[in-house]
């Protein structure tokens, strides 16, 4: 079996075995472009169809190049595979077959037995820092990493939805090859990775394109951070498929979660982009898994079933933190008039909102979603912007009730929707994650006063408390500190983390395939009782209430036989059987099958 890997993209740099490189790129607008290889001349090159341009120089691996527009500005290749820092400075060629893997038989793990643990890469301390905590992840029990995305941005620190060369891992990060290396570290562990891609906007620094290929956007839309991209233009939609099918062959990971799928504006191109990718797959790799994530606000369930996608279920969450914290600013005001419920129908249903009208945004919200399986969903109480997009990046251990919050991660570990959490979560970490640009001059300056007004407005602090998004000491803030999951609490929590984690692969996954909803019942305000049939026959159930008083019922059907998986607090189940749900309570069990 190889032990290499090159995907033969059709523009950008290609390293040839002779020891000559071929360059081309797509510049419709322009009658004539260069190349300039670091140390030459610019060469002229040649136009071949399409609005192409093309050449073949003398240029090895580890050359720096740029492309040179008629009026002498130069552009980094759009397809580039890394950058000589950023997006403003020269492009890099390399050569794929430089880097031999060591995991060439990994066919990833399939979907339904996924717990995935989203990052940042920057805040961990690069590839090698992640890199470094792979044993501790297996420890813990996740078998999936889901990167925040790595496509070149300007500076040395952003969340990366700022990128504006998606094929140029962030060299703030480390090297090209030293990604690879977290990829295949990462196989050697049995962990999948997963990249999140940016396909529906460019950030606001760094992007050449229009220079060249006005054709990229259309200037009849837009989306709240720029012109919109033009999936009408088959340049375009070839540069995408093309970027994901470079993250899948060349780069190994095994999923994508493709970011603000409603902002795309295209169903039509990401369901060709599903099929191309499974096509691919079954053409050059048949047996190996490849995971396709959504985010997408539109709650588009024909969407997930075109393209046996998953979803990230902001319902689900948006229903827990209101349960949780009680606040119901913002898009938690959808949430805010039965939360209980809202949480119930995401359980038993996938959406919580199947094409009701959302009086906050005017307008229609959501498909139905329960002929979908459960495993369609990605549950989470956290990520990057639940957390993130707070004013001061408060997490939920500063917000909810502990006894609470330990109910809530047993719903989440033990439900049937595929479980998320967010870096720290696991040991209960008060570190924020904060918002980080590292921007200078008038674009550091609106990105700083457009945050600080926002929240201003929204009521959620002052203008003058908002950090500067470009302080470093922003992104310092954010980043998990060593020793700090070393405590007392924290090993408690991780302990909690820990073994429902142990008790889903034991006792769940194996009765996931199948799985469906048999019902839930609203026992209050604040609680609720979820079963499923899984697929081998068994009755999960779980009983819930999240909030600080008990509840009387009927002890008969909410007994729990067969397994127990879990309760909190301890004397949970002696209650129920005085016919009494404690407060702050999760039991779980499995029935045996009929």
């Amino acid at each position: 079996m190889t032990s290499t890997f090159a995907f033969p993209l059709p523009f950008g740099a290609a390293a040839q075995a002779d020891g000559t490189t071929r360059f081309r790129i797509w510049a419709p607008d322009v009658s004539a472009m260069q190349l300039v290889i670091e140390g030459d001349a610019p060469v002229p090159m040649q136009a071949v169809d399409g609005g192409h341009f093309e050449l073949t120089a003398p240029c090895i691996a580890g050359s720096r190049y740029a492309f040179v527009l008629p009026n002498g500005q130069r552009v980094p290749d759009p397809a580039s595979r890394a950058q000589d820092g950023g997006p403003h400075d020269m492009s890099v060629v390399v050569d794929p077959r430089g880097y031999v893997w060591q995991t060439t038989g990994w066919r990833a793990r399939p979907w339904h037995e996924t717990v995935i643990y989203e990052l940042h890469v920057g805040a961990l301390g690069g590839y090698n820092g992640v890199r470094a905590r792979l044993a501790y992840f297996a420890q813990l029990g996740v078998n999936a990493i889901e990167l925040m995305p790595l496509g070149t941005f300007e500076g040395q620190r952003n969340w990366g939805y700022d990128g504006v060369l998606p094929f140029a891992p962030e060299s703030a990060y480390g090297t090209v090859d030293e990604f690879k290396a977290l990829i295949d570290a990462a196989h050697a562990e049995e962990i999948m990775v997963f990249v999140d891609v940016v396909y529906n906007h460019f950030g606001p620094s760094g992007n050449y394109l229009a220079a060249y290929a006005a054709r990229f956007f259309d200037d009849t839309k837009h989306t709240p951070w720029g012109p919109a991209l033009n999936f009408i233009e088959p340049s375009v939609c070839q540069y995408f498929i093309q970027n994901a099918l470079y993250w899948l062959f060349e780069m190994r990971v095994d999923g994508l979660r493709l970011d603000a799928v409603h902002a795309i504006g295209s169903d039509a191109f990401v369901q060709t982009l599903s099929t191309c990718v499974h096509d691919e797959i079954a053409a050059r790799e048949p047996g190996r898994r490849v995971h396709l994530i959504f985010e997408n606000e539109d709650n588009a369930a024909g969407l997930l079933a075109r393209t046996s996608a998953a979803q990230w279920n902001d319902d689900f969450h948006n229903a827990l933190h209101v349960l949780l914290t009680g606040e119901r600013d913002g898009y938690y005001a959808d949430f805010a008039d039965d939360p209980v419920a809202h949480l119930a129908r995401a359980l038993a249903e996938g959406f919580a909102f199947q094409g009701e009208q959302i009086e906050r945004l005017g307008k229609h919200r959501g498909e139905p979603s329960s002929f979908l399986p459960p495993t369609s969903f990605v549950g989470f109480l956290q990520n990057h912007d639940q957390v993130g997009n707070r004013p001061f990046g408060d997490r939920l251990t500063a917000l909810a009730d502990p006894d609470a919050l330990r109910a809530a991660v047993a719903l989440l570990l033990l439900c049937p929707q595929i479980p998320m959490l967010f870096m720290g979560e696991e040991w209960a970490s008060v570190t924020p994650f904060l918002f980080f640009t590292d921007y200078r001059g008038e674009l550091a300056d609106a990105v700083r006063k457009g945050r600080r007004e926002e929240f201003a407005r929204l009521g959620a602090a002052t203008e003058a408390a908002v950090p500067d998004p470009n302080d470093p000491e922003t992104f310092a803030k954010s980043c998990l500190w060593p020793g700090e999951d070393v405590s007392a609490t924290a090993n408690d929590w991780l302990a909690w983390y820990r073994g429902l984690i142990e008790m889903r692969r034991t006792w769940i996954v194996p009765g996931l395939p199948g799985a469906t909803s048999a019902g839930v019942d609203v026992l209050n305000a604040h609680a609720l009782c979820a079963r499923w049939r899984l697929g081998n026959g068994a009755l999960l159930v779980i009983l819930l209430n999240l909030g600080d008083q008990r509840v009387v019922i009927d002890a008969a059907p909410y007994s729990p036989t067969g397994v127990t998986l879990c309760q909190t607090p301890a004397h949970a189940i002696h209650d129920l059987s005085t016919g009494t749900l404690c407060a702050h309570a999760c039991v779980a069990w499995l029935e045996e099958p009929l």
